[in-house]
């Protein structure tokens, strides 16, 4: 139940909503899920959600894992939320999407008094995750029933489309590959190409994970031993193995490369990983990870190596 929680502490905002609603569901660029915004609201420069243009009202929208939502369904259904006299137990709302678990609450946010709302709803693949804050000042204005109509707007769209993830990134891919999946992990910083989806599992095929990352190092010195460091964190690989690492030039720039044999997933799968790490100015770098079931690897690593070396600065 601690991860129940955790999703209600999530809304932490200092917001305040119109009465007047738009006419259409906007989602964030990226992301899976939607609302119909209060009039005013447009979507955030600077977080997944929508905000007004003197920031004082935010609206958060994101994506959990798949769990997140059964596990509140599940404890609504058997009345097992904590007790007590700050307890904070959700009601059900009927939404576009479907069923969602609601909540409401009054807090401290300084000394400010707010009004909280955040909402879990089924997305197939994930759980989708609405939350507001409403300062007390603007209570009359922006009411409690405002806010849950455009919570009861909710929408989820089954994929976000191709251009619109690949546009957020703050490089380019010119070469998918034939990739059949792409997918946002984090909008505007990490994007997963994939031969499987979540339900026939991304590591039962061949799949890639390309992102940044903001702390490097600038010595070449330093590259190989950061780069096995990195190689050795990927996250899903089990009795991992490196069996090698050494610099080489990536579209000119300097770089390195690493394999792995590891075991992956439920099936304990058998895979080879290659990662590459591309430098860049100061202390930014580039991060491919690749993998594959090993048996693939021949046929694998071309499509990798076509996708790394499509990608290119903007």
């Amino acid at each position: 139940m601690k991860h129940i929680g955790q999703l209600i502490a999530f809304a932490f905002f200092s917001a305040a909503l119109s009465p007047a609603f738009a006419a259409d569901p906007v989602y964030p660029p990226g992301l899976r899920i939607g609302i119909v915004p209060i009039e005013g609201l447009v979507v955030s420069k600077t977080f997944p959600g929508f905000e007004t243009e003197d920031h004082s009202v935010k609206v958060l929208i994101a994506e959990l894992p798949p769990a997140a939502y059964g596990e509140v369904e599940n404890a609504f259904k058997t009345n097992s939320f904590p007790s007590g006299a700050n307890a904070i137990k959700p009601e059900s709302l009927q939404t576009a999407a479907g069923e969602g678990f609601y909540t409401v609450e009054s807090a401290k946010d300084g000394a400010d008094t707010v009004r909280r709302f955040s909402m879990i709803v089924a997305g197939g693949t994930f759980s989708g995750y609405v939350a507001a804050q409403v300062p007390e000042s603007a209570t009359k204005t922006y009411s409690d029933d405002a806010v849950r109509q455009m919570f009861a707007s909710t929408v989820v769209r089954k994929e976000v489309p191709v251009e619109e993830q690949l546009g957020l990134l703050p490089f380019k891919i010119t070469e998918l590959s034939a990739f059949k999946n792409v997918r946002t992990l984090a909008p505007g910083a990490a994007i997963l190409l994939a031969d499987g989806d979540e339900q026939t599992g991304i590591e039962a095929s061949s799949y890639m994970v390309i992102g940044t990352i903001a702390s490097a190092p600038t010595q070449p010195e330093d590259r190989g031993r950061f780069a096995q460091q990195a190689a050795a964190q990927i996250p899903g690989l089990r009795d991992g193995r490196i069996t090698m690492s050494e610099p080489l030039r990536i579209d000119g720039s300097p770089g390195y490369e690493t394999r792995v044999e590891a075991t992956s997933g439920k099936a304990n799968t058998p895979v080879t990983v290659v990662q590459w790490l591309r430098f860049g100015s100061a202390n930014q770098a580039l991060r491919i990870i690749a993998s594959t079931p090993r048996d693939d690897w021949s046929k694998a690593f071309p499509r990798f190596r076509a996708v790394r070396d499509g990608i290119q600065p903007r």
